[in-house]
C-alpha cells in the first residue's frame, strides 16, 4: 500500500509546500537555539536527546539530531513502508543545518537572560509554529514520532499515548543527566505550549461556537437563527430519556456575538431550554471554508 502522494515539481502547490517547510524549519531552529537549548530544556523528541548530549559531551545539536534522524527514517521506511517522503527528509536536514548555523553565531546565548520560564513558553511557541507549518506541507517531523509508530505497529497501543510516553521518557533522561527538578517542569511547559500552537496553526484560531439546543420552542428558535442571525442549522430527532417523549434538537454554528444574542432570545421564550455550547476548532462546508480550499492550502 502506498502512503505517499506524488507531487509535480515546480507547481504552485510544490512551491507552497517547500516554502512552508523552509519557514517552519527556521522557526523551529530559532526556538531551539535562542530559547530552549541555553536553559537545558528537554522538549522530547530527537532534539531533546541532542540537547542532553550537547550539554553533556559538547556535541553539536543539529548534527547529532541528523545522526539520529537518518537511521530512524531508514528503519521506519523498512518497517512501516514508504511513509516518509522527500519533504520529511528535507525538513529534518534543513532544521539541523539551521540549528548549527544559528548556534555558531549565537553560541547558544539565551535571547532572554535569567528567565527560563519565559524562554520555555516562547521557545515552545516558536517550535510549535514551525512544526505546524511543516505538518501543513504534508510532511512530518520524523524523530521520536517514528519510534512511537514502530512500537504502535507491534503493540497495537494508541499512537498518541505512545508519542507522549516516548517524549516523557526523554524528558526524564534530561532530569537524570542534569539532576535538576526544574528541567522536567520547564520541559513539560514547553511541550504543552508546542502542542497548543501546533493545533492552532493546523486548525486556525476559530471564534465560532457549536450549539445543541433542546427546547419546545424550536420553531421560534429556528426562525431567530435563520432570519435574524442569517445562519443555517439542522434538526436532529431525539427522544427524552426520562419519559421517552419525542424531541427536536437544533444543531447550529454561530460566532461569539451571535451566541450572546441567541442565548438572550432563548432565555426570554424558554428559560428551561437545554443548551450545549462547544468551541468549533474547524468548520468546513457551505457558508464557511470549503473542504477543497483546505486541502489546497
Amino acid at each position: 500500500m502506498a502512503f505517499l502522494q506524488k507531487e509535480k515539481l515546480f507547481t504552485r502547490k510544490w512551491f507552497t509546500n517547500y516554502t512552508l517547510i523552509l519557514i517552519g524549519t527556521f522557526l523551529v531552529s530559532l526556538g531551539y537555539v535562542y530559547f530552549i537549548t541555553p536553559y537545558k530544556i528537554i522538549p522530547g523528541g530527537i532534539y531533546g536527546i541532542s540537547i542532553v548530549l550537547h550539554h553533556t559531551f559538547g556535541l553539536p545539536v543539529g548534527l547529532t539530531a541528523l545522526a539520529f534522524n537518518i537511521p530512524l527514517t531508514i528503519i521506519g521506511t523498512r518497517v512501516l513502508g514508504p511513509r516518509f517522503g522527500t519533504k520529511t527528509v528535507v525538513g529534518f536536514v534543513l532544521t539541523s543545518v539551521f540549528v548549527d548555523v544559528l548556534s555558531y553565531f549565537s553560541e547558544f546565548k539565551p535571547l532572554v537572560d535569567s528567565d527560563p520560564l519565559l524562554s520555555s513558553i516562547f521557545g515552545g511557541a516558536l517550535v510549535g509554529a514551525g512544526v505546524g507549518l511543516i505538518f501543513k506541507s504534508k510532511a512530518t517531523s520524523g524523530g521520536s514520532d517514528v519510534i512511537a509508530m514502530i512500537i504502535a505497529r507491534y503493540t497495537k497501543l494508541p499512537l498518541g499515548q505512545l508519542m507522549m510516553g516516548v517524549d516523557s521518557v526523554i524528558v526524564l533522561v534530561g532530569f537524570i543527566a542534569f539532576g535538576d527538578w526544574r528541567i522536567p517542569l520547564y520541559s513539560w511547559i514547553t511541550i504543552f505550549v508546542m502542542g497548543k500552537v501546533i493545533d492552532a496553526v493546523l486548525s486556525g484560531i476559530s471564534y465560532e461556537k457549536t450549539i445543541f439546543i433542546v427546547s419546545d420552542q424550536y420553531e421560534a428558535i429556528r426562525d431567530k437563527i435563520i432570519n435574524d442571525l442569517n445562519r443555517g442549522g439542522t434538526f436532529l430527532h431525539g427522544e427524552g430519556m426520562y419519559n421517552g417523549s419525542s424531541k427536536k434538537v437544533i444543531f447550529t454554528v454561530v460566532n461569539r456575538r451571535e451566541l450572546a444574542m441567541l442565548e438572550e432570545f432563548i432565555e426570554k421564550i424558554d428559560p428551561k431550554a437545554f443548551l450545549t455550547v462547544m468551541d468549533a476548532n474547524e468548520i468546513l462546508g457551505q457558508g464557511f471554508k470549503s473542504l477543497k480550499d483546505k486541502l489546497e492550502d
